[in-house]
């Protein structure tokens, strides 16, 4: 399954390179976020790859849809996009490839087999626990005060945000 999941996107992503339809390339993006998720839960990160299909999917490549669609509309123009820069995109492509596979040869896979993880509270091992159930510990217990500070903070933000976008200059003058 990992290299299913690590084919497609890489395929995907490869059509998001070299697509000129934006739209096409949109589609792609999401099937590469998918795919990345799809790595995420088998690496067991679920939490991760919930927020990835939140954030990634669920957010940016959604308004990026939205946006290209709306913007056709307007135009009446198809969103043709050209291709700049492939050689400085390739270098860069493949010198980071080449350091990502350095890393991997140089990690010590076989030392991480036996670790268990601890909880801070009482030192014992909490090897039943998944990894959403040990965030959701430690952010109801160690991390709850950031926690609170980081919800009002963005209840503030949405309120400033819905304040903005519902004010109307009246047109009588006042």
């Amino acid at each position: 399954m990992f290299y299913f999941f690590c084919g497609v996107a890489v395929l995907s992503a490869l059509v998001v390179l070299f697509s000129k339809n934006i739209l096409y390339a949109a589609f792609s993006l999401v099937a590469t976020f998918m795919a990345v998720a799809g790595i995420y839960v088998i690496a067991g990160a679920e939490f991760v790859a919930i927020t990835q299909i939140m954030v990634y999917v669920g957010g940016i490549v959604v308004l990026l849809i939205f946006g290209v669609m709306l913007t056709n509309k307007i135009s009446g123009k198809a969103m043709i996009t050209e291709s700049r820069n492939k050689f400085s995109a390739a270098v860069v492509m493949t010198s980071l490839s080449a350091l990502l596979i350095y890393a991997i040869f140089q990690m010590n896979f076989t030392a991480l087999q036996g670790q268990a993880w601890i909880d801070n509270n009482n030192y014992k091992p909490t090897e039943n626990l998944t990894n959403i159930n040990q965030l959701g510990i430690g952010l109801m217990s160690d991390y709850i005060l950031p926690f609170e500070i980081a919800a009002v903070l963005l209840l503030v933000a949405l309120i400033g945000a819905a304040t903005i976008a519902g004010y109307k200059e009246r047109s009588d003058g006042h």
